[in-house]
């Protein structure tokens, strides 16, 4: 991801006796005049703050009272919470204790902390102690840096995931946490050192204008939590988690025709977009229009012509916002001119303002075997791209890759590209058996770097939130081509009219006695259709279930039980 933001903690962090490092000052300068904004979340209040700042508008924000007040230059000061409780500081008062307040914070002395909770307590008010250092804060619940910051950013339409936050004490958790990359100083808080993705060492706040200076320096983030920011595939054999790391990686997803590349990468976008990630899908073929069940997602295209390419830029322009473009109206070459503008459109934006995230790019055989520098950009890298044909991808762009996830693949052309790209060519023969032995619910993770010592892992894929259906006018209302469509036999002989689509399917299975379905559920006839004519491989799973239920003895009605999967999934009308 491209660096667009640093939030700087104020005491202990770029200040020493409440004065400001003058270098940092320099360095924060130069930071915004490369196209860096700056934002200060401090625990002061704003009034004592600008007294010590010697250029109050130094900053792109202020965040300021630990979360609780929001300010930007020459705008009046924004409460993002409750005003201060005047019940408490009158109780603190009768009890001798000494505060001093802001706007909505109240702080004193780590040691008053145990009056100042007896007196929350009695008063049953929704408040809550934060320490930092020697000092202790009270404020209203849910309140703190991480808050405070993730308001300023929405204000200014820039995103967490774009943002490096550097702090040195206790109240610096949940701002480190929530950036993408955190950042303590080694001469702070060792607890807070112990959860950050960096720590920045040093005596003091010269080291953090040295850093600023460097980070500052390079479009892209630097990649310290590529270990811990995760998404789970599914499991292997003995139960382990197979993740993929997410920190600007590109990625390949390939595999056979209908063998779950769609499944998987939309499970891949579906996690993103729930950690909060700005995606962009080009959706050649309509696959992906059920993410539009989550949250932020908007949906271009379908039966409308593609958005113009003003419109995508502005709905991109949220953080939270991401969207999928459907081309599957329209004609190849209109998808190929299109796409072939789109990309490099993207790949500008991305620099311009770090949004998208991620550019996910499904056919990429399409779009992508030519060579184009304008399309792809390598260096902020991010882009998930699933294809059968790998080999069909740009040599450049094939050695960019570095995450590799494999559906089932019988294809020994394409088996062999993919050994290639790993180095690992005398194990060909291998990795085509587990490549074509995969099941129509398993993928595997190939290695870029490893060679001959690593063969194919396998696993289970896992399931998703959103439903995932392929061409779903299609399959309910275009009839199929005679030799695709189910014939229902009895002895041997064809037992009634032919399916030619799944709502034919639904509607005739129901008429026909037992003996006209039982042959075929015990063989596994009805999953092996769907499977093999549809690609639709979590409806061949649950009717490949229904098949097995029904040979264990544990179905009544299997007319019924055969109809229930595909109603749901195909959203039907009973």
């Amino acid at each position: 991801m491209k660096l667009c933001v640093v939030a700087l903690d104020y005491d202990g962090t770029i200040a020493r006796d409440g004065r400001i490092e003058p270098l940092v000052v320099e360095a924060v300068k130069e930071a915004q005049a490369s196209g860096i904004v700056v934002i200060l979340v401090t625990g002061r209040i704003m009034a004592d703050l600008r007294r010590v700042l010697p250029e109050p508008e130094l900053f792109d924000a202020v965040v300021s009272e630990n979360g609780a007040v929001l300010s930007f230059p020459n705008v009046p000061s924004r409460l993002l919470t409750h005003p201060r409780s005047q019940i408490l500081l009158d109780e603190l008062c009768a009890r001798q204790v000494q505060v001093d307040f802001g706007d909505c914070i109240i702080e004193a002395d780590a040691g008053a902390a145990p009056k100042i909770l007896e007196a929350i307590r009695e008063l049953e008010l929704p408040l809550v102690l934060q320490f930092n250092h020697s000092r202790v804060m009270v404020l209203p619940q849910g309140i703190n840096k991480a808050t405070g910051l993730r308001e300023a950013l929405n204000t200014l339409r820039l995103s967490l995931h774009n943002c490096i936050g550097i702090g040195d004490g206790e109240n610096d958790y949940a701002m480190l946490d929530a950036c993408e990359i955190g950042v303590a100083v080694s001469w702070g808080s060792k607890a807070l050192q112990r959860i950050a993705d960096e720590v920045l060492q040093g005596t003091g706040p010269r080291e953090v204008a040295a850093y600023i200076r460097e980070v500052t320096a390079h479009i892209k983030l630097p990649p310290h939590r590529a270990h811990t920011r995760r998404i789970i595939l599914g499991h292997d054999a003995d139960g382990k988690a197979v993740e993929a790391a997410i920190h600007g990686r590109n990625i390949l997803i390939a595999g056979d025709p209908r063998s779950g590349k769609s499944w998987i990468t939309g499970l891949f976008c579906e996690q993103l977009i729930l950690l909060g990630y700005c995606l962009c899908v080009i959706d050649p073929e309509g696959d992906y229009t059920t993410l539009g069940s989550l949250p932020g997602v908007v949906l271009f295209g379908g039966d409308d012509a593609p958005p113009r390419f003003s419109d995508v830029a502005r709905a991109l322009r949220h953080p939270d916002v991401s969207i999928v473009i459907d081309l599957s109206a329209i004609d190849h070459a209109h998808k190929l001119s299109y796409v072939n503008e789109l990309l490099p459109m993207l790949a500008s934006l991305r620099r311009s303002i770090g949004l998208p995230h991620w550019i996910v790019v499904d056919e990429a055989h399409y779009f992508l075997h030519q060579p184009n520098e304008r399309c792809i950009d390598f260096e902020l890298a991010a882009y998930v791209m699933s294809t059968y044909q790998p080999s069909q991808l740009h040599p450049e762009l094939l050695k960019a890759i570095e995450s590799i996830i494999v559906t089932p693949m019988t294809n020994p052309v394409e088996v062999h590209a993919l050994a290639m790209l790993c180095g690992a060519e005398s194990a060909e023969a291998e990795w085509g058996t587990i490549l074509a032995g995969l099941g129509i619910d398993e993928a595997a993770v190939l290695s870029r770097f490893n060679g001959l010592s690593n063969l194919p892992r396998r696993f289970t894929i896992m399931g998703r939130r959103t439903s995932h259906v392929r061409h779903r006018a299609k399959y309910l209302e275009v009839p199929l081509p005679a030799e695709h469509a189910f014939v229902f036999t009895c002895n041997g002989q064809q037992f009634g009219p032919r399916a030619s689509t799944l709502k034919e399917f639904v509607i005739l299975q129901a008429r026909l006695p037992a003996e006209a379905l039982e042959g075929h559920a015990r063989r596994g006839d009805f999953s092996r259709w769907i499977r093999n004519v549809f690609g639709d491989e979590p409806l061949a799973v649950q009717i490949r279930q229904v098949e097995k239920d029904f040979r264990q003895g544990r179905i009544a009605n299997l007319p019924e039980s055969l109809a229930a999967p595909i109603h749901q999934r195909y959203e039907m009308k009973s």
